[in-house]
């Protein structure tokens, strides 16, 4: 058998790479401006961080109600008509005279952009059985870096010409991208079976009857991706004031000391791959864990809190590799709908870890963010443990 199928090549897998990593900054740029944002409509920073909620809610919808389709229509049509929708949005940002109407466009960004993950399964399946794992986490490293440096460009950028232009250059960014996804993607494949849209999201109920694998990594991805969202929704307000004091660009620049988790993405995908998923779920979620120490001591140590963005980024993108690696593995007909419940219950644990953050911050301040962070990683490493103990009872049964 070939490394690859005839349709995916070496520079396909990049492009799939690239374009989730373009679209998905999108619901990243407004996390290093909030300050900014808050200025300019006159609110406090505290109460614009419901704002990270509203474009991931905005996301998990785009997840849950336009996801499944990829597994009965052409994803190639889908993704290209998502993204000039996504364009619109940017634009709408962009132009918003007041916070209501930004706050509203930003939500429809945030479901447009779920064309990042209509990447994925598309390139896992048009992957071989024997290398599903390592694509898989090419593309999503490609990902995990346009999580990771949006938050660098638009910082740079903010600081240079203003926030709003941050949402021109990425509308320009997306409308080429959506050229050359219109002329490199193969066509896809109909599904043979007639679906109603209603049975299709049926459908993602009997799926999780059948895999309970896939709620338990769901949950997984949740917590972790809150611990996530809690730490990068709160660090503006961290590093806006005292002892830091630091520019829009300045904080922009921690989204490169978290570029090293992408690295993990390569070595979980290969760990899925060889079988050892639920180790990996271990090691990646004691990482977050750990990482709140650091994080802690951030408040006054630029360097206890870089060690502290390295671990947490480290962890929550092995981890996320992992729990793609082993449920893309389950039900290869269906990785859309395995997408769709997989990540609407990530985006939602997202969500809850940015309304989170700013509750913890506006009562507790610094300390009152981590305590936040560390809860929800024991929620995880607790949920982790309590599936290795029934995965041990069972080998003792066989």
């Amino acid at each position: 058998m070939s490394a690859r199928t005839p349709d995916l090549t070496r520079r396909l897998t990049l492009l799939f790479a690239l374009a989730s990593g373009v679209i998905v900054a999108n619901i990243y740029y407004a996390q290093p401006l909030l300050a900014a944002i808050a200025s300019t409509f006159g609110y406090s920073p505290a109460r614009v961080g419901f704002l990270v909620t509203l474009t991931q809610l905005g996301y998990a919808c785009g997840l849950l109600l336009i996801v499944p389709l990829g597994d009965v229509l052409n994803r190639r049509t889908l993704i290209v008509s998502l993204l000039l929708l996504t364009v619109l949005a940017l634009l709408a940002v962009a132009l918003s005279p007041d916070f209501k109407l930004f706050a509203a466009a930003s939500m429809l960004l945030g479901a447009t952009s779920c064309a990042a993950q209509l990447q994925v399964p598309f390139a896992a399946s048009l992957a071989s059985d024997d290398e599903r794992g390592r694509v898989v986490g090419t593309v999503m490293s490609g990902l995990l870096l346009g999580i990771l440096l949006a938050r660098t460009v638009s910082g740079t950028i903010a600081q240079l010409a203003g926030w709003r232009i941050v949402y021109g250059v990425a509308a320009f960014l997306i409308l080429l991208l959506t050229l050359c996804l219109l002329r490199a993607l193969p066509q896809d494949r109909r599904s043979d079976q007639a679906w109603r849209y209603r049975q299709l999201l049926r459908s993602l109920l009997t799926l999780l009857d059948r895999h309970p694998t896939i709620g338990l990594r769901s949950l997984y991805g949740a917590l972790g991706y809150a611990c996530f969202s809690i730490f990068w929704t709160a660090l503006t307000f961290l590093l806006n004031a005292a002892p830091y004091h630091y520019s829009e660009a300045k904080i922009g620049v921690f989204g490169l000391a978290g570029a090293a988790g992408a690295l993990a993405a390569g070595s979980a995908g290969r760990m899925a791959d060889r079988g050892h998923g639920h180790r990996a779920t271990g090691l990646f979620s004691s990482a977050i864990l750990a990482s709140f120490v650091f994080i802690y001591l951030g408040a006054h140590s630029l360097t206890s809190l870089i060690v502290g963005v390295l671990l947490l980024d480290v962890g929550v993108q092995g981890l996320h590799i992992s729990n793609q690696g082993v449920i893309y593995a389950l039900a290869p007909d269906a990785r859309s709908r395995i997408t769709t419940i997989y990540l609407t219950c990530y985006f939602f644990g997202g969500a809850i870890g940015s309304s989170a953050a700013s509750v913890a911050y506006y009562k507790a301040g610094w300390s009152g963010v981590c305590v936040a962070g560390a809860f929800f990683s024991a929620l995880l490493i607790g949920s982790w443990l309590a599936a290795h103990r029934q995965q041990c009872r069972r080998l003792c049964l066989q």
